[in-house]
C-alpha cells in the first residue's frame, strides 16, 4: 500500500537542531583561500565573535560532526560526534520505530574527554585561537600560553573505526619546560545488533614529558569502537595522515578546476573531497551515502543514483566508481514485481527498505544509470544496468496519465511540501532519462530500443509544454503540478535537460523571485512557514540547467556570490543540504552536484557513446580561460583546455597528452568528440 513519508517523519524533522540564521550572518565573511588548497581563518583581529560551527569528515568506518565555537575572546571549544555507522545499538523503549533506521553507534565527546596537563603547578590552558584551517582536515593554531603554543589536528581513519586528534606542543620559552600528562582511557561497552562493542577513547602518551626551549612534543587522542571478535583499531596518528593525505593527493590531481575565479576553484576542490571521502564499507559492498549525522551505509534513489553516481566516472576515484555500480546494484537485485515500485533507499547495510511512496524513484534511477553507464565507457558496465534502465522506463511509462506526463504519490522533498498527481520533477527526469537512455541503446546495438525511447521522448517532451507550461507572477515559466499558482526550485529541471522554450522565464523566476543569499529557494509563497526554506540540491540543479542553457553570465555572478558564502561565509566549508531541516547538514551527494556544474553544465558534456560526447561550452565573458584537466570519464584520461581569443574560443582536447581536437569555435557552439 503507497502511503506518503510526512505522517512517519514529521516529528523527526521538526525535532531537528534548526538554528536560526541572521541577515547579517549571512553577509558576513569569515575565511580566506590560503595556500596548499586550503582556507584559513584569521581570528587575531577578533572580527565577527563569538561564531560556531561545524565540519563533517568521514573515512570507511567512521564519521564525525566536528563542531567549533569560539567566544568573544577568542577561547575555543570543540565537540566531536563521532559516528560508526555500522554498529548499530538496540533502540530506546520510548523511541519511534523511525529511530531504527538511525540507530547508528555514535557519542558526543567534549573536550573534558582530552588528558589533562599540568605545567609547573597549574593546569594547562591552551592560549586563543589565532586561526583555523581546513584542507581535508581541520586544525586549530592557539596562541602561546604558559610558555606553549598548540596546535591540534583532527581527521578520521580513511580505514579504521577511528577519529584522531593531534596535539603539538612548542616550547616558545627560554627554558625548559616539564608536562605531566594525565593518563587518558574510557572505555564503554554495550550490546547492539552486531553483539557487544567497545567505545574506547585514549591518548598516546602520559606522565613528565620534558621539552626544551624551541622544541616540539606530539601525542595523539583517539576517538575508537570495536566489535569484541575484531582486533581493536590501530596504527599510529602518522599512519592515519599519511592515508588521508594520499587520499587528497589523489583527489587534487583528477579532474582539476582552473577558471578565473579562486572561489570556484577551491570549493570545486573541496567538493571533491567531501562526496569523494563519504564511501562507506557495508554488507552491499562500498557504498556512497549522504552522511549529515543520518544518513550512513545506505543508499537512496536521488543522491547515490541520480546526484552522485554519474559523478564519479569523471572524478576517476576507483573506490568512487565501485560504489557507484553497488549503489546500482542494490536497486537492480530489488527490481519490483508486478506493478509495483522501487524503494527509495536501502539503509543500515542494505537490511532496511524505506519507504511507501513512490518520489519518482524510477526516473531518479533511470536517469542517472543511463549516464553512469555512458560516462563509465565499460560496455560490460553498461550490459549489466541495462535491465535497470528498461524496467525503470518502462515503469515510468506505465504511470503516464491522459495527458501524457508522469504520476508520482511525491517528489524527492518527499511531501515536505504540496506536489499534486503529477509534478514536473518526475516528468523531466524522465525525459532526461529517455533522451540520455537513446544513445545508450544505440551504444549497445539495440536500436528498436533506441527508436522507442526516441518517439516516448518526442511525446513526452511535448506533453510537458501542454501540461506545465503556465505564466506566474507575470513570467512564462512551469506550474509545479496543475493548478499550482506557487513558483517552485524544481522548475530549473526542464534547462537542465535541454529543454528552453521557457528560458527567459524561469531565469527570471530562479535567479529573481526564488533567489536569496543561501541560493535559490524552495518557493516563492508567501504562505509557507518558513518563506526562505532551501535545499541546496535546488540551486544546484538551477546553475546546472543555467549554463546549460546559454546563460552563463547570469549564473556566473550569482554562482560566485553563493560560492563564497559557502566557502568563506558562516558555515563552511562545503554546499550543503538544507534548512532549517538538518541545519544546512554537510550531505556528500550534494557536493557531487555542485561538481557537475562545471562538467555537464559549463561544458554542457553530454554523453553519446562509450568513447564519444557532445561538447557545448558556455564560458562568461569576463572568463578568458577555462580548463579542466584529468577528466577519467569514458575510460579514459583528457583535458579540456579553453583560451577566450576575441569572439570565438579556441578549444584544445588533449588525451593521454596528445592533441585530437584543436579548433575555434563559438561560444554555445556544439562540438562532437571521440576519444
Amino acid at each position: 500500500m503507497k502511503t506518503r513519508l510526512t505522517f512517519l517523519l514529521l516529528a523527526v524533522w521538526i525535532s531537528l537542531n534548526a538554528q536560526e540564521i541572521s541577515q547579517k550572518e549571512q553577509n558576513r565573511i569569515f575565511w580566506k583561500i590560503s595556500g596548499n588548497h586550503s582556507i584559513t581563518w584569521n581570528l587575531v583581529a577578533g572580527i565577527h565573535l563569538p561564531h560556531s560551527d561545524n565540519i563533517e569528515m568521514s573515512g570507511k568506518r567512521v564519521a564525525a560532526i566536528i563542531t567549533y565555537t569560539v567566544d568573544e575572546n577568542r577561547k575555543l571549544t570543540v565537540s566531536r560526534d563521532v559516528i560508526f555507522p555500522q554498529l548499530r545499538i538496540f533502540i530506546e523503549s520510548s523511541a519511534n520505530m523511525w529511530r531504527k533506521y538511525r540507530a547508528y553507534l555514535r557519542g558526543v565527546y567534549s573536550d573534558d574527554y582530552l588528558p589533562v596537563i599540568v605545567v609547573e603547578k597549574r593546569t594547562f590552558e591552551p592560549g586563543p585561537v589565532d586561526s583555523i584551517r581546513i584542507n581535508g582536515m581541520i586544525r586549530f593554531f592557539h596562541s602561546p600560553s604558559q610558555g606553549l603554543q598548540l596546535e591540534r589536528t583532527l581527521l578520521p581513519s580513511m580505514n579504521q573505526r577511528m577519529l584522531t586528534e593531534n596535539w603539538k606542543i612548542t616550547n616558545t620559552s627560554g627554558k625548559t619546560k616539564e608536562l605531566d600528562i594525565g593518563k587518558t582511557e574510557l572505555l564503554k561497552t554495550q550490546i547492539g545488533q552486531n553483539g557487544y562493542f567497545t567505545r574506547k577513547v585514549y591518548a598516546d602518551a602520559a606522565g613528565k614529558v620534558n621539552i626544551g626551549p624551541g622544541k616540539t612534543f606530539e601525542f595523539t587522542v583517539y576517538f575508537t569502537a570495536r566489535l569484541d571478535n575484531e582486533k581493536p583499531a590501530g596504527g599510529t596518528y602518522r599512519e592515519v595522515l599519511a592515508e588521508r593525505d594520499a587520499f587528497l593527493d589523489t583527489i587534487r590531481h583528477n579532474l582539476m578546476l582552473e577558471t578565473p575565479d579562486p572561489v570556484l576553484n577551491t570549493l570545486f576542490y573541496f567538493s571533491k573531497i567531501r562526496v569523494a571521502e563519504s564511501i562507506y564499507d557495508t554488507k552491499m559492498g562500498l557504498v556512497h551515502s549522504p552522511g549529515g549525522g543520518r544518513y550512513y551505509a545506505g543508499v537512496w534513489a536521488n543522491d547515490q543514483a541520480e546526484y552522485s553516481g554519474p559523478f564519479f566516472p569523471f572524478l576517476g576515484y576507483k573506490t568512487g566508481d565501485i560504489a557507484a555500480m553497488n549503489a546500482y546494484r542494490q536497486f537492480l537485485k530489488n527490481i519490483p514485481e508486478g506493478d509495483g515500485h522501487f524503494w527509495s533507499s536501502f539503509e543500515m547495510e542494505g537490511t532496511l527498505t524505506c519507504c511507501g511512496a513512490d518520489r519518482g524513484d524510477a526516473a531518479m534511477i533511470a536517469y542517472g544509470a543511463s549516464q553512469y553507464a555512458l560516462y563509465s565507457g565499460s560496455k560490460t558496465e553498461a550490459e549489466e544496468l541495462w535491465p535497470l534502465i528498461t524496467w525503470s522506463l518502462d515503469y515510468c511509462e506505465r504511470q503516464k496519465n491522459e495527458q501524457g506526463v508522469i504520476n508520482s504519490d511525491s517528489d524527492e522533498m518527499e511531501g515536505r511540501v504540496s506536489t499534486g498527481r503529477a509534478n514536473l520533477a518526475t516528468s523531466s527526469l524522465y525525459y532526461g532519462a529517455l533522451v540520455q537512455s537513446v544513445k545508450l541503446a544505440e551504444a549497445l546495438g539495440d536500436k528498436k530500443a533506441a527508436k522507442e525511447y526516441n518517439k516516448r521522448a518526442e511525446e513526452l517532451r511535448k506533453a510537458i509544454a501542454g501540461y506545465f507550461n503556465a505564466d506566474i507572477e507575470g513570467l512564462k515559466t512551469y506550474q509545479y503540478y496543475k493548478g499550482y499558482p506557487y513558483l517552485r526550485h524544481w522548475i530549473c529541471l526542464p534547462l537542465v535537460m535541454g529543454i528552453n522554450d521557457r528560458k527567459e522565464g524561469t531565469l527570471d523566476a530562479l535567479f529573481n523571485k526564488l533567489w536569496t543569499n543561501n541560493g535559490v529557494r524552495v518557493e516563492y509563497n508567501p504562505n509557507m512557514k518558513e518563506p526562505d526554506l532551501f535545499w541546496d540540491r535546488g540551486t544546484l540543479y538551477a546553475f546546472r540547467g543555467a549554463f546549460k542553457a546559454g546563460a552563463a553570465n547570469r549564473a556566473e555572478e550569482k554562482l560566485h556570490a553563493y560560492s563564497q558564502t559557502r566557502l568563506l561565509g558562516f558555515h563552511v566549508p562545503y554546499v550543503v543540504e538544507a534548512w532549517p531541516e538538518g541545519n544546512m547538514a554537510h550531505l556528500s551527494a550534494e557536493s557531487a552536484l555542485y561538481c557537475r556544474i562545471f562538467t555537464e553544465g559549463v561544458l554542457g558534456i553530454f554523453a553519446t557513446g562509450f568513447k564519444s560526447f557532445e561538447l557545448t561550452p558556455n564560458i562568461p565573458d569576463d572568463w578568458n580561460f577555462y580548463n579542466l584537466k584529468n577528466i577519467r570519464a569514458f575510460g579514459s584520461d583528457f583535458d579540456v583546455l579553453i583560451n577566450r581569443e576575441r569572439d570565438k574560443l579556441h578549444l584544445r582536447i588533449v588525451e593521454n597528452n596528445k592533441t585530437i581536437l584543436d579548433k575555434k569555435i563559438k561560444n554555445g557552439q556544439t562540438v562532437k568528440v571521440i576519444l
